[in-house]
């Protein structure tokens, strides 16, 4: 049988992440959960950790004050950088990550805010966030903290998005 634990981030998991990312190709430096890790201790950021088999699987983040302008201007809380290792997706990891997400959200706030890159590497998480309820905020394209208007030129990266929230 198969044993899942969700956790907050804890000071050795930062070098465990950052490898296991590294494995699958990803570059997400020991550094980002450090940083993490004071932000969680500053109570500016949630960070759950899932572990499948004591192996580390994944995590969310949920940000407490955003720096998206329509969540700032309405107090939404931020679902942010939600990763789920290759090798672990399909075994109800992320949905796990999310549910503890949104229960801890639902303790601050009736709704919760999420930002998915417009790239085909966010289409699995697309799909999810639909099916699990997020609706568009009808704000368009953002790159990093800019609405994007008609006729503007930019880079297609990690940093295009648009935005979601969902009633809790």
């Amino acid at each position: 049988m198969s044993e899942y634990n969700l956790r907050n981030l804890k000071h050795e998991d930062c070098e465990v992440i950052s490898s296991a990312f590294t494995q699958q190709g990803w570059n997400k430096p020991r550094e980002q959960y450090e940083n993490y890790l004071k932000e969680q201790s500053e109570g500016l950021r949630d960070i759950i950790v899932a572990e499948y088999n004591n192996d580390f699987a994944g995590y969310i983040t949920i940000v407490w004050k955003s720096s998206y302008p329509y969540f700032i201007e309405r107090y939404i809380p931020e679902i942010m950088d939600f990763n789920v290792l290759i090798k672990y997706r399909r075994k109800h990891i992320g949905y796990m990550l999310m549910n503890e997400a949104e229960k801890r959200i639902k303790e601050k706030s009736d709704i919760a805010g999420i930002r998915v890159g417009l790239i085909s590497d966010y289409g699995a998480a697309q799909i999810l966030y639909v099916k699990r309820g997020y609706i568009p905020d009808g704000l368009g394209l953002y790159y990093r903290e800019n609405q994007m208007k008609y006729g503007d030129k930019l880079n297609v990266d990690d940093d295009l998005t648009i935005g979601f929230t969902k009633m809790l």
